[in-house]
């Protein structure tokens, strides 16, 4: 499958607008964000596991990082609840699932493959104080890619001009974009070059943001090379 291949050019997806597509293992759905592959994709995507449901245990050749939007998520690890975000990186294996239901949003094969940092961070525990309205935490830097979590006062705007291209998922609240009015799940993937300027509406937002990893997109080898 191929969705939203052309990474040179601007994606907005409003997710809470779309249809939950069941995945195969019962009681996990998903609302796919872009993909390039089939089971084994570089993909992105919003997965509902229903209560009790779980994965079959896997390893992830490719990494995983991901947002735990709503509930409590699960794995042989421990617990992970809403607003957690966690990094696991080619190698790492789990049983993921969750025993009262939950919602993250995923991110696979996009790892450079010899990355080995594994961690998990409570988001919003690392927001410093606000400068301007605009309190923003980096959760994970390195040579390819920088993620942050900010949060928004009312009216605020949140700037980004790193190369590399930038994906944005509001977490909360509204912000609008280039003209566009974003709201909680709303995705926007900017390519390389273009700038981000995404100002808070009158409930503030908190938003998730990665810059520079467009330049390294592509499919998902499984040979390891």
């Amino acid at each position: 499958m191929d969705l939203n291949t052309d990474f040179s050019q601007r994606v907005l997806i409003h997710s809470a607008d779309m249809d939950w597509i069941a995945s195969p293992m019962p009681g996990v759905d998903r609302r796919m964000l872009d993909r390039i592959g089939d089971e084994v994709a570089r993909a992105t995507s919003i997965v509902r596991y229903a209560p009790k449901s779980r994965f079959s245990a896997h390893t992830h050749t490719g990494g995983e990082e991901f947002i735990v939007l709503d509930g409590v998520f699960q794995d042989e690890h421990g617990d992970y609840p809403t607003g957690t975000y966690v990094r696991n990186p080619p190698t790492t294996s789990h049983t993921p699932g969750s025993d009262d239901g939950c919602t993250i949003f995923v991110k696979l094969w996009q790892f450079d493959r010899t990355d080995r940092t594994q961690f998990r961070k409570d988001m919003t525990a690392e927001l410093p104080r606000p400068v301007d309205g605009v309190a923003t935490a980096v959760l994970h830097k390195d040579t390819r890619e920088t993620v942050t979590f900010s949060k928004l006062a009312p009216g605020a705007t949140l700037r980004n001009t790193h190369p590399g291209g930038s994906e944005l998922l509001v977490l909360s609240g509204t912000v609008t974009e280039a003209g566009d009015r974003l709201r909680t799940g709303s995705w926007l993937r900017l390519p390389d070059g273009t700038a981000l300027t995404a100002t808070a509406g009158p409930e503030g937002a908190t938003l998730w943001l990665k810059t520079g990893h467009l330049r390294f997109a592509k499919a998902p080898d499984e040979t390891g090379a």
